[in-house]
C-alpha cells in the first residue's frame, strides 16, 4: 500500500495543487484559464516526453531549449519559401539532427551527457542567433495561413496545439511500454553492462533516445512557432530545466531505468499549474523562477532518497 501510494504521488500532488488553487481564486477553473493552462502545457509536454526517453536511457539533454528555437526558426524560413508541409518537416528534421549529434557525442566519443549537451546547447543557440541576427522570422506578410490556423484553431473546444501532445503520447507510450525497443531502453538505463551482455546494442539504444528527444524538441519548436506566429531565435529558454524537472517530479530516475510517460505529463502539469497559480495570485514573476528551482531540487532530492533506501 505504501509503495502504491508513493507511485501515485505525482497525481496526488497535482490534485492537491489544483484543489488549493481553486479554493484560493475562483478564476482558476474558468474556461479561459483552463485553456491557457492547456496551451502552456502542450509544448512543454512534448519536450518532456522526449526527455523521459533520454533519462530512462541513463542520460539527459540540456540542449532541448536551443533545439526548440532552432527548429522553430528553420520551420519558419523553409515554409516561407516552400510551404507549410516542407517547413514542418524541416523543423522536425533539425531536431532529429541535433539529437543524432548528441547521441553520437555521448556514445561514440564517450562524452559525459552533461558536457556533450551543454556544448550543443551553446553552439545551436549561437548558430540560430547568428543566422537570424537575433530577429524573429515571419516574412513580410507573415507565415502561411494554414500554419497560423494550426496555432489558433480548436477541435471540439480543445486547441489543435493541445491535440498534438495527446496524439504523440499515444505513439510514444506504445513504443516505450509495449514494444521490444522500450524494453531494451529500460534495460540499458537500468544496467548497461548487463544489457550489453544480454545482446543489446546499448550504444545504439542510447543514441536513439537522443534522436527521439531531438525529434520531440523539433515538434515543440514547430508548435511554438505556430503559437507565436513566427520563428523566435530566443525562444525555448529554461525548457531543458523544466523538462528534466517534469520527468523527475513524475518519478523518472536520474540514475536511469525508471520513468513513465503518464507521470511525466503529471509532472508537466504540476509545474504549469504552479506557475499559473502564482500568476493568478499576482506573485512576482521572479518568485515563479524560485518556485520552479525549488521543485527541481526537491525532485532530485526525492530521487536520491528513493535510491538510498534501495541501496
Amino acid at each position: 500500500m505504501r509503495q502504491r501510494f508513493l507511485d501515485q504521488m505525482p497525481v496526488i500532488i497535482l490534485a492537491i495543487l489544483c484543489l488549493g488553487t481553486a479554493l484560493m481564486t475562483d478564476r482558476f477553473l474558468s474556461a479561459v484559464n483552463i485553456s491557457n493552462v492547456m496551451l502552456q502545457a502542450s509544448v512543454m509536454a512534448v519536450v518532456a516526453m522526449g526527455m523521459t526517453y533520454v533519462i530512462i536511457s541513463g542520460g539527459f539533454d540540456i540542449s532541448v531549449g536551443s533545439t526548440v528555437a532552432a527548429a522553430g526558426c528553420a520551420a519558419a524560413v523553409v515554409m516561407l519559401e516552400f510551404g507549410t508541409g516542407a517547413g514542418v518537416a524541416a523543423g522536425i528534421a533539425v531536431g532529429c539532427l541535433v539529437g543524432l549529434l548528441n547521441g553520437l557525442l555521448v556514445t561514440r566519443l564517450d562524452l559525459n551527457p552533461f558536457i556533450a549537451t551543454l556544448g550543443s546547447m551553446v553552439v545551436v543557440r549561437g548558430v540560430v542567433l547568428l543566422l537570424t541576427g537575433g530577429r524573429p522570422i515571419m516574412g513580410e506578410e507573415g507565415l502561411p495561413d494554414a500554419f497560423i490556423l494550426y496555432g489558433r484553431a480548436r477541435l471540439w473546444g480543445v486547441p489543435l496545439l493541445t491535440w498534438t501532445p495527446i496524439v504523440l503520447f499515444g505513439l510514444l507510450w506504445w513504443v516505450l511500454h509495449r514494444s521490444a525497443y522500450g524494453k531494451r531502453l529500460y534495460a540499458t538505463g537500468g544496467n548497461a553492462q548487463a544489457a550489453y551482455l544480454a545482446g543489446i546494442n546499448t550504444g545504439r539504444i542510447r543514441a536513439s533516445a537522443y534522436v527521439w528527444c531531438g525529434a520531440m524538441a523539433g515538434v515543440a519548436g514547430v508548435m511554438l512557432a505556430a503559437r507565436l506566429q513566427s520563428g523566435q531565435p530566443t525562444s525555448g529558454e529554461f525548457y531543458e530545466l523544466m523538462a528534466i524537472a517534469a520527468a523527475v517530479v513524475g518519478g523518472a530516475s536520474l540514475y536511469g531505468g525508471e520513468g513513465r510517460l503518464a507521470k511525466t505529463i503529471a509532472g508537466v502539469l504540476i509545474i504549469v499549474v504552479l506557475g499559473n497559480a502564482l500568476n493568478l495570485m499576482n506573485v512576482d514573476s521572479y518568485w515563479q523562477r524560485i518556485a520552479i528551482g525549488v521543485v527541481i531540487v526537491a525532485a532530485a532530492a526525492a530521487d536520491r532518497l528513493r535510491h538510498a533506501r534501495r541501496d
